[in-house]
């Protein structure tokens, strides 16, 4: 059987009494954005572990690019292709732009010159050339994610795990944020998955989405399709007991 390039079977994921993923079915398309949806408690942040590895599923699969990575190890999805960021950045805050970017690349084996040289591409890419020597804890959100970028990009992805990339940012800060996205995918070939809130930048940035509640996938389709979606629009609502 052919798969997509990421695929998700059936994956139920349990803590205990409480199920944050209930038989999860979704499939990413190599080189298009696909944005996860849902409100809080969904099981949104909880797909994004499974699939990084932080978290086994109680049952089901997971496969990228067609082998199946349900036991592998976090550092075993890395080097095979699978970043993430997170909602709320951890940088080091008491060492330079560059410096983090660098702790990154010396996981992967690099030299330090050589990660020094390096460093400086992924930096210059996500628009962050001017804080390069800042000490990380002076950077703004929007500079935070940027600089979160930059370490992904230095695991050399193939699948990167966005996780509400714009939440914290000032608004005036988002187009440019966003366009270091869209960039990520045209320049660098990166296939993207994005947990967002924003409805708007979404539909700016997304080619399909899934939306889940309760654990549970409800709609599949469009951005614009899920949007306008009933069962969607009255869970955002408040009414978390709309069926699909």
């Amino acid at each position: 059987m052919q798969r997509n390039f990421l695929e998700t079977d059936r994956v139920t994921v349990a803590f205990g009494g409480i199920v944050a993923l209930k038989d999860v079915s979704l499939s990413v398309v190599q080189g298009k954005t696909t944005a996860i949806l849902g409100p809080n408690g969904a099981g949104k942040t909880t797909l994004f572990n499974a699939v990084a590895g932080a978290v086994r599923p109680t049952s089901g699969k997971v496969y990228f690019q067609g082998a199946d990575i349900t036991n592998a190890s976090p550092s075993r999805r890395c080097h095979a292709g699978i970043a993430r960021t997170f909602q709320i950045t951890q940088p080091f805050g008491g060492l330079s732009v560059r410096e983090n970017v660098m702790v990154a690349l010396a996981a992967r084996g690099v030299t330090m010159k050589e990660a020094r040289a390096e460093a400086s591409t992924y930096i210059d890419f996500v628009g962050l050339n001017a804080k390069a020597e800042d000490p990380a804890r002076i950077l703004s959100t929007g500079q935070r994610k940027r600089l979160e970028l930059a370490r992904a990009l230095s695991t050399h992805p193939k699948l990167l795990l966005l996780d509400e990339v714009t939440g914290g940012v000032d608004r005036p800060s988002i187009p440019e944020l966003l366009d270091v996205i869209r960039r990520l995918r045209e320049e660098r070939g990166i296939t993207i998955v994005v947990v967002e809130h924003n409805m708007e930048v979404l539909l700016g940035l997304a080619d399909n989405a899934f939306f889940l509640n309760r654990g549970e996938v409800v709609v599949t389709g469009s951005v614009e399709e899920v949007a306008d979606h009933e069962a969607v629009r009255r869970i955002y609502l408040g009414d978390a007991d709309v069926a699909a």
